[in-house]
């Protein structure tokens, strides 16, 4: 029996690393498939990460009993490693039902020019260190 503080990371790390490990060879294999002048294994995984996202907590939260350890398995760890782009997805949705336009469309524009901004701010400030 695994110690009930060890369960959720446990559940966590083993959902994660197949999330990595799936992302990794659907790029690989996109990559062989379509080439690499558009990234389509990002593409397909994050669409695909969003559907799973969307189907699973539907079916967790409001229909099949799932346990805890379980739903964190999915969607912490496998989803979480798989793609970020699924809780991105989730919680643009949630804002959606729950708030205003403008909050929603702040972050989910936001979200998207913000991290590319700081994406090359990153980037440059590296390069001065170099």
């Amino acid at each position: 029996m695994v110690d009930i503080n060890l369960r959720a990371p446990l559940a966590i790390s083993l959902g994660a690393i197949a999330g990595a490990l799936s992302r990794y060879y659907l790029t690989l294999a996109f990559s062989r498939w379509l080439g690499t002048t558009f990234p389509y294994g990002t593409f397909a995984i994050n669409l695909s990460g969003a559907f799973i996202m969307g189907f699973f907590t539907t079916l967790a939260f409001e229909s099949v009993v799932l346990s805890p350890d379980l739903r964190l398995l999915i969607t912490v760890g496998f989803l979480g490693s798989y793609t970020t782009f699924s809780t991105y997805a989730l919680d643009t949705a949630n804002l959606l039902r729950i708030d205003s336009w403008f909050v929603t469309l702040f972050y989910w524009l936001g979200s998207a020019f913000l991290g590319v901004i700081s994406l090359e701010i990153g980037s440059f400030l590296a390069r001065k260190l170099l």
